[in-house]
């Protein structure tokens, strides 16, 4: 067995943002040269999160939309009041998502379905320079 580790850097704007990542970690997965085994998909840091979407800006959307509502800005979190950063709702939402993805790899490809993409979110409410790590295990 084989392991591989890569990286993605990322420079986010500010909060809500929602990156198709797929690309950058199947080459981290072809890098890798590993055929058949696992990638796991992680972001150091309680204020981002990775998951998969349909990657389409309806879709897009609906998520900023569904995490306002489930997860309002605008409430008094007790994080507001302890650090007065006022991102409370930053860390609700990344816990909720969680901050990594592990995605089988066949061939030497990502087995994602057809309408399935990997992205990042990033939920801080300031530009962040984000490290998103791919760690490939398995047979060459």
């Amino acid at each position: 067995m084989t392991t591989a580790s890569d990286s993605l850097r990322l420079k986010t704007e500010a909060k809500d943002e929602i990156i198709d990542i797929t690309d950058g970690v199947q080459k981290a997965v072809s890098g890798s040269e590993i055929r058949q085994g696992l990638a796991c998909v992680f972001v150091a840091g309680s204020t981002a999160a990775i998951t998969t979407v349909e990657y389409e800006p309806g879709l897009v959307s609906d998520l900023h939309d569904a995490m306002d509502r489930l997860y309002p800005k605008g409430e008094d979190y007790e994080h507001h009041r302890r650090w007065g950063d006022g991102n409370g709702h930053s860390h609700v939402r990344a816990s909720m998502i969680g901050p990594s993805l592990t995605v089988p790899v066949v061939d030497g490809h990502l087995l994602l379905g057809t309408w399935q993409q990997i992205v990042f979110m990033e939920l801080d409410n300031k530009p962040r320079t984000r490290e998103v790590h791919v760690q490939v295990v398995g047979d060459r």
